[in-house]
């Protein structure tokens, strides 16, 4: 039954407008138990779910909307390996990929099999590449998940990089950036990655094909040495002078493939092991979300907070400030992870949609941010919740930063509650502004895993409990094949058939 047809989303409505008057304040107040009773463990990471806007009687409502929608229907038949993928006809099991080897049997023995078969491959390939001192740089070219993943992990884990090695990682078709990577690299010397599964991608095919250019023209020839493909295509790689290559599955959606052959890149950073690990903190998570109880699994409350602010408070927007400058790429991982997967107007029997979905995800790290945009987060005309993750133990030894640090993001969290008192106006904060605080002990390979999965498990549930498929991007789609009608009338000069605008911004780039 779609979210909007059921009891529980009825019953939500009332229970939002008999509460417009909550405040945080009041609430703990009146509850000593809140902060126990709205915390959790999951593996790796600790939740502070209590100055949130909501009580008991929200979250079980909120949890009877997930069982009325068949939310755990759903997720089982994701782990089953069903086609749940509705509109491509695909399963979902970017989960399998961090399944540990033989434990599976049935229909999904040979798939795992499949995975081990080029998880083991790949990674002695990262060994063998950390062992060659004469890669001395990396460069991953890729774009959207082939990118962010891998660049968002090897930044987070920058203390478990081994030494000697520098990574590079080139997205945008715009020459500025991969010239500005390649001015300070030696042919001999750099490691080109190109990772697309179709090897078709027009950004990532020409970033590769201009690297290919300067490799040469820097006097390279063992194309073979200095270039690995991340693909299906085997043929295209080899027709490219490419002879490794690590395949993955249509099974495998890009902004769930840094698990896959796709995370290379992060296997020669920080190693087998330290692959692993990431790996198995991941699948942790994956058995937390499985086994536990709804009322008690970190994902389902996550997911089913998204959809009360969305749905029900109207909070059409979500800010990501994690304190820690190694994960200042996991805003833009999470905007990805979000945004392209429940980015959608129409339910999954391709029906419109009533309500929102996908909020808008957006931040920087702390402390950063605090002199950025924190202004409107305190005291802004708009309520925007707010997602703090924090890392308990730093790996550095400098004095006080990391105390400091710490006190900043547990003084925001509470900022945004308390507010202050002014009767001036201009120092006013209204506060009772929602807040959720991640907790990790430490930021390691597998508490990264476990984080990056319980983010991907916490989009599941909103987009199954909103009947959309999470799990294609159609709308990628259309800017693509405009571009490339665009790009062949920049040599015709040609602009009939096109809208005025578009006809006067092409003759104006081209005078």
């Amino acid at each position: 039954m779609r979210c909007d047809q059921t009891p529980a989303w009825k019953a939500l409505s009332a229970h939002a407008a008999q509460n417009t008057a909550f405040d945080l304040r009041t609430a703990f107040a009146t509850d000593a138990h809140r902060a126990d009773a709205l915390s959790q463990t999951a593996p790796h990471v600790f939740a502070d779910l209590s100055k949130n806007h909501v009580d008991a009687a929200t979250e079980a409502l909120l949890q009877e909307l997930g069982r009325q929608t068949g939310l755990a229907a759903h997720r089982d038949a994701m782990f089953r390996g069903e086609h749940i993928n509705s509109t491509e006809d695909r399963a979902v099991m970017h989960w399998l990929l961090r399944q540990p080897e033989g434990s599976l049997g049935g229909e999904l023995a040979e798939p795992l099999a499949q995975v081990h078969g080029t998880l083991g491959p790949m990674l002695d390939y990262a060994e063998t590449i950390r062992a060659d001192a004469q890669i001395t740089d990396v460069v991953n070219i890729g774009i959207g998940g082939s990118d962010l993943g891998p660049q968002m992990a090897v930044l987070a884990l920058q203390d478990f990089v081994m030494p000697g090695k520098r990574f590079h990682f080139v997205s945008n078709v715009d020459g500025h950036e991969l010239a500005g990577v390649l001015k300070g690299l030696k042919a001999q010397n750099t490691l080109f990655l190109i990772a697309s599964k179709t090897f078709t991608t027009t950004e990532t095919m020409t970033n590769a094909r201009s690297a290919q250019a300067w490799f040469q023209a820097q006097g390279g020839t063992d194309v073979a040495r200095h270039f690995a493909a991340l693909t299906t295509n085997v043929a295209a790689a080899a027709e490219f002078g490419i002879r490794t290559t690590f395949g993955f599955w249509d099974w495998v959606g890009g902004r769930y493939s840094v698990w896959s052959a796709i995370g290379l890149p992060v296997a020669i950073a920080i190693g087998a092991q330290g692959f692993r690990d990431l790996l198995a903190g991941a699948h942790a998570m994956d058995q937390h979300f499985q086994t536990a109880p709804l009322e008690e699994n970190l994902p389902v409350r996550l997911g089913l907070l998204d959809v009360w602010y969305r749905n029900f408070l109207n909070y059409t927007s979500r800010s990501i400030a994690p304190y820690h400058s190694a994960l200042r790429r996991v805003p833009a991982y999470l905007q990805q992870l979000e945004m392209e997967s429940n980015g959608k107007r129409v339910d999954r029997n391709g029906h419109a949609l009533p309500y929102g979905t996908s909020p808008v995800l957006w931040g920087e790290p702390g402390t950063n941010g605090q002199h950025a945009y924190f202004q409107m987060l305190h005291q802004g005309t708009d309520v925007v919740p707010m997602e703090f993750v924090a890392v308990k133990k730093p790996t550095h030894s400098l004095k006080d930063h990391h105390e400091l640090l710490l006190a900043n993001v547990i003084a925001q969290a509470q900022a945004l509650m308390l507010g202050q008192v002014d009767e001036g106006g201009h120092k006013h904060f209204t506060g009772n502004r929602p807040s959720t605080f991640l907790l990790l002990d430490e930021l390691t390979p597998a508490s990264l895993g476990a984080l990056i999965a319980l983010q991907e498990h916490r989009v599941f549930v909103s987009g199954s409990v909103w009947g959309i498929n999470s799990f294609d991007q159609w709308g990628v789609e259309l800017g693509k094949v405009l571009a490339k009608d665009i790009h062949a009338r920049m040599t015709s000069g040609d602009v009939s058939g096109l809208d005025a605008s578009s006809a006067a911004l092409l003759q104006r780039v081209l005078a």
